[in-house]
C-alpha cells in the first residue's frame, strides 16, 4: 500500500472513531472475516469479566489478554524445603549458605536484588553488607521498616566475587522466588539493578532506561531502580533512585489493600 493510501485510510479511520465517540460508543468490535466492517457494540451497564481469549484491535490483530497472578497456598516452609542444601547449579559449590528471602510474608512492598554478597553469604540473610544498610535507609525514608518489607533476590548463592549470574544460574532460582511471589502478592516491587530487572520481567531493556517507569508482572506493579551496591560507587544515582522510590511511596499511599 501507497505511503498517501495508508496516510487516507489512518485520516478517515480517525474521522470515524471521533463519530462514533460523538454518539456515544464506548467500544467497537471488528470481524476478521469482514474487515473493515465496523460493527457497533452498546454501551454496558457493568464491565464484563476478563477473558482469557485474546482480544482484537481496530485492524484485527490478536492482543494478548491481560495475565493475572494467581495466589499460591502454599507457604515459604515449604518453598524452602523444597530448595533445601540446593546443588541445582555450580554456585553451591563456593557459598557458605544458601540466602532466603526474608521480611513480612503480608507485606504491600517487596525489594528483588540479584545474589547475595560476602556479608550476606555469612549470615544467611539478604541484604546486611553495606548495600543492605544502605536499603534500610531507603526503605526507612519512604516511612516504612525493614521488617514491614520483604527482602530477595533472584539467585540464592553468592556468585564468585560478586559478579552477576548467569542466564543458567538463574534460571534453576527464579522459579523459587516467583512461587514466594505468588505467595505474598505484594502490591509493588522494587527490583534492584540491572540483573535482577532483566530476570524478573524478561526484558533485554537496560535499567538506565525502564527505572523510575512503573513495568507490570501478572498484575503486580514493578519499579526499577538502581541497585544500592551501585550507589554506593556512584552517590550521584541516590537523587534518581530516590525519585524511583517516592513514585513506589506515593502510589502505595494511595492504593490501600482493603482488609478481607
Amino acid at each position: 500500500m501507497a505511503q498517501k493510501d495508508l496516510r487516507d485510510l489512518i485520516t478517515e479511520t480517525k474521522k470515524q472513531l471521533e463519530h462514533l465517540r460523538v454518539l456515544g460508543v464506548e467500544g467497537i468490535q471488528v470481524s476478521l472475516a469482514t474487515a473493515p466492517a465496523i460493527h457497533v457494540v452498546e454501551p454496558k451497564i457493568a464491565p464484563t469479566p476478563i477473558s482469557s481469549e485474546p482480544l482484537t484491535t481496530l485492524f484485527g490483530e490478536l492482543v494478548p489478554a491481560p495475565v493475572k497472578l494467581t495466589k499460591s497456598t502454599e507457604t515459604f516452609a515449604q518453598i524452602h524445603a523444597e530448595i533445601g542444601d540446593c546443588t541445582r547449579c555450580p554456585l553451591h559449590q563456593q557459598r557458605t549458605h544458601v540466602v532466603h528471602t526474608e521480611g513480612n510474608r503480608k507485606a504491600r512492598l517487596m525489594f528483588v536484588g540479584e545474589a547475595p554478597g560476602a556479608d550476606e553469604d555469612f549470615q544467611a540473610r539478604p541484604f546486611v553488607g553495606r548495600a543492605g544498610q544502605l536499603l534500610t535507609k531507603i526503605i526507612e525514608a519512604i516511612g516504612l521498616k525493614r521488617e514491614e518489607v520483604l527482602i530477595g533476590n533472584v539467585n540464592r548463592c553468592r556468585p564468585p566475587g560478586n559478579r552477576a549470574p548467569t542466564t543458567e544460574e538463574a534460571s534453576m532460582c527464579k522459579p523459587f522466588l516467583l512461587r514466594e511471589i505468588a505467595v505474598v502478592q505484594p502490591e509493588v516491587i522494587v527490583v534492584l539493578g540491572n540483573t535482577a530487572m532483566k530476570n524478573l520481567l524478561d526484558t533485554r531493556e537496560g535499567i538506565t532506561r525502564l527505572r523510575g517507569q512503573f513495568q507490570d508482572y501478572k498484575g503486580i506493579k514493578v519499579m526499577p531502580t538502581f541497585h544500592p551496591a551501585y550507589l554506593l560507587r556512584d552517590p550521584s544515582k541516590k537523587r534518581e533512585t530516590w525519585e524511583d522510590l517516592k513514585k513506589v511511596r506515593d502510589y502505595l499511599d494511595s492504593h490501600r489493600r482493603s482488609e478481607p
